[in-house]
C-alpha cells in the first residue's frame, strides 16, 4: 500500500491529481480524511510554490459606484481591490497573532499608550517611489479626517498625536488600548503615496499586483509587481470579475472560466461539493448578517418597536434556512464566541410572539407598512431572509412590507442611507475594533445611528483596561446595550463559503474573512 501512496504522492506534488482525485484514491486504500488531507499538503509544499499562471476570481459585490479610494470601500469587491495593490502596516495572522507587513516590528510603552511601529525598508510603491513614514504618516493623517468618510474613522478617534522618527512611526493615544496593533489591521489603511491626499483614488500602492484595468462593476485586472517587497505572491497576473448573480458566478466557477468564488449560497454547497474540478471551504468566523434600524429616524427612533421587531424573527429558522447549517445564531450584538473576551453567559434572545406583542403595542405604532429594504447582493439568501422575517412579524401583528431594491448601488444608495435594511460584516479581530467601526456615536461607519452615552463611556474606559477580567466584564454591558438599546438585529453569524478550483494549491483556513481573509492571490499557487 505505501509503494501505492508514494506513487499518489508524487503525481499529486508534479500537479497530475487533484486533491479530489487524491482523497477518493486514498481513502480506497484505507487511508483516512485526515491523513489523506495531510499526504496531500505536503507533496503539494513538497517543492515550494510554483510560480505563474493567470488567476481569475468571480466576486459578488462589484457596483459601478466602486472607487479604489480605500476610505470608501463597504463591499466585497473593493476590499479583494485593496488585497491586490495595497498593503497595510500589519496583518491578523489566521490564529489571531499580529503578523508584519509594511512594519517589521510593533513595541509600546509600559501604559500602552504610545506605539512605535518599525517600518520595512526599501519597499517600492508602483509609480516607482519609494515608501517614506511620511507616506505612513499621511495615510494615518488623512483617514484621521472628518472629511474623508473613512470606513476606518471610527479606530482613529482614540488618537491623540503621531509622528515619524527615522525609520519609525508613532501613535500616542489618549487613553491607553492593549489592541491598538489589530486596529491598524483594518483594510482600508492602505499605505498610499503621499497619503492619497492628492489623488486617493489612483489605485496605486506597495502590494504585489499592480492595476492595469479599472472598470468598477465589471472587472479589474492586475500585473505581478516586480519590485514587490515581498515573496508571497505567485501568479503573474490577477483578475477580479464583478459576478453578483449567485448562479452566474457558481457556473464560471464549473466551467473554469475563475479558479475562485466568495459568497457561494448555502442551499448549493453541498450540491457543488460534489461536482468534479472544485471543492467548498467553509470557515466559521466573526462574519454576521443583519437587518439594521437607524436609531434616530422614526419609527426606529422608539425603542420599544425595535424590541418588538427583535422578538419577532425566527434565528432557528433562519440559521436552518437560509445558512444551511454554514453557520449559527445571533443575539442581536456582532460578537460571538470567535472572540477571545466573549461572554457566553448573556441570555440568548429567542423568537418570542408574546413579547413582540407586547413591545409592539407599547411602541403606539400606528400600523402602517414598516418598509425593510433588501437586495440579492446584501448577503446571501438575503431575499428569502426578509420574507421569513415578514412572516415571522405577521404572526405577531407587525406590518413588515419588503421593498427590493438592485444590486448596483446598494452600499451606496441603501445601505447607511436608508433606515431599515438588511446588511452584512465580516466581522473584526477584536471587540474594539468591531464597536469603535460600527458603534461609536462619531464612527463614520455606524450604520444603526447608535448614539449612547454610556456605551461611548464604556468602550473608552475598556480601550484602556488593562486588566483581563475588568475589560471582559466591561465588553459584556457593552453588549448588552447594543442588544437591548440598539438598531441592530442580528439573527446569524455566517460561515465564510468559498468555491475553490482543485487547480489551486496552498489552501488554509482563515477566520478573519472571507477567501482566506482577502488573502487568496499571495497565499496560493496553481498546482
Amino acid at each position: 500500500m505505501q509503494d501505492q501512496l508514494d506513487y499518489l504522492a508524487k503525481r499529486a506534488g508534479a500537479g497530475k491529481l487533484s486533491r479530489r482525485d487524491f482523497m477518493g484514491k486514498a481513502s480506497a486504500l484505507g487511508v483516512s480524511a485526515a491523513a489523506a488531507s495531510t499526504m496531500f499538503a505536503s507533496a503539494a509544499y513538497a517543492d515550494g510554490p510554483k510560480k505563474g499562471g493567470d488567476l481569475k476570481i468571480g466576486s459578488t459585490g462589484g457596483e459601478s459606484t466602486n472607487s479604489l479610494d480605500p476610505a470608501t470601500w463597504a463591499s466585497q469587491v473593493p476590499y479583494h481591490n485593496g488585497r491586490q495593490f495595497g498593503d497595510t502596516l500589519v496583518e491578523v495572522s489566521p490564529t489571531g497573532e499580529i503578523e508584519p507587513r509594511l512594519a517589521t516590528s510593533v513595541e509600546s510603552t509600559p501604559d500602552a499608550k504610545t506605539w512605535m511601529f518599525k517600518l520595512r525598508q526599501g519597499v517600492e510603491f508602483h509609480n516607482g517611489k519609494t515608501m517614506t513614514g511620511d507616506d505612513v504618516l499621511k495615510t494615518m493623517e488623512r483617514h484621521s479626517n472628518e472629511d474623508s468618510k473613512s470606513g476606518a474613522l471610527g479606530v482613529m478617534k482614540n488618537i491623540e498625536s503621531m509622528k515619524v522618527d527615522g525609520d519609525t512611526f508613532s501613535i500616542t493615544l489618549k487613553d491607553a488600548n492593549a489592541d491598538l496593533p489589530y486596529l491598524m489591521s483594518d483594510y482600508h489603511l492602505v499605505i498610499q503615496p503621499g497619503g492619497g491626499m492628492d489623488n486617493p483614488a489612483a489605485g496605486i500602492g506597495t502590494g504585489p499586483y499592480k492595476m492595469e484595468v479599472n472598470e468598477p462593476g465589471v472587472r479589474h485586472m492586475y500585473s505581478k509587481h516586480a519590485n514587490y517587497w515581498g515573496d508571497d505572491a505567485h501568479f503573474d497576473s490577477v483578475e477580479i470579475l464583478a459576478i453578483n448573480d449567485a448562479t452566474a458566478r457558481t457556473a464560471a466557477l464549473q466551467s473554469g472560466q475563475v479558479q475562485l468564488i466568495n459568497r457561494l449560497e448555502p442551499k448549493i454547497a453541498g450540491l457543488l461539493a460534489r461536482a468534479p474540478g472544485v471543492s467548498v471551504q467553509s470557515t466559521p468566523g466573526r462574519g454576521h448578517y443583519v437587518f439594521i434600524m437607524h436609531t434616530d429616524t422614526a419609527p426606529f427612533d422608539n425603542n420599544e418597536l425595535r424590541l418588538a421587531l427583535k422578538y419577532a424573527i425566527n434565528r432557528e429558522e433562519m440559521v436552518e434556512k437560509i445558512l444551511r447549517g454554514y453557520g449559527s445564531v445571533g443575539n442581536d450584538m456582532p460578537i460571538n464566541a470567535a472572540y477571545p473576551l466573549f461572554d457566553s453567559s448573556i441570555e440568548q434572545r429567542t423568537y418570542d410572539i408574546d413579547k413582540a406583542k407586547e413591545h409592539y403595542a407599547k411602541s403606539g405604532h400606528d400600523g402602517s407598512p414598516i418598509i425593510l429594504r433588501t437586495a440579492d447582493g446584501a448577503f446571501p439568501g438575503a431575499v428569502d431572509a426578509a420574507q421569513l422575517f415578514q412572516q415571522s412579524a405577521a404572526a405577531a401583528g407587525i406590518p413588515l412590507e419588503i421593498k427590493r431594491e438592485p444590486n448596483d448601488g446598494y452600499w451606496s444608495e441603501v445601505w447607511n442611507v436608508q433606515p431599515f435594511c438588511a446588511s452584512y460584516w465580516g466581522g473584526r479581530p477584536v471587540q474594539d475594533q468591531m464597536y469603535s467601526t460600527a458603534y461609536l456615536s462619531s464612527a463614520d461607519w455606524n450604520d444603526t445611528n447608535f448614539n449612547n452615552p454610556e456605551f461611548d463611556a464604556k468602550l473608552i474606559e475598556a480601550k484602556a483596561e488593562l486588566d483581563v477580567t475588568k475589560r471582559k466584564a466591561l465588553y459584556s454591558e457593552m453588549g448588552m446595550l447594543v442588544r437591548d438599546q440598539g438598531g441592530l438585529i442580528c439573527p446569524m453569524f455566517n460561515d465564510f463559503i468559498d468555491g475553490v478550483s482543485d487547480k489551486l494549491v496552498g489552501w488554509d483556513v482563515d477566520p478573519n474573512g472571507e477567501l482566506m481573509n482577502g488573502q487568496v492571490t499571495r497565499k496560493l499557487w496553481f498546482a
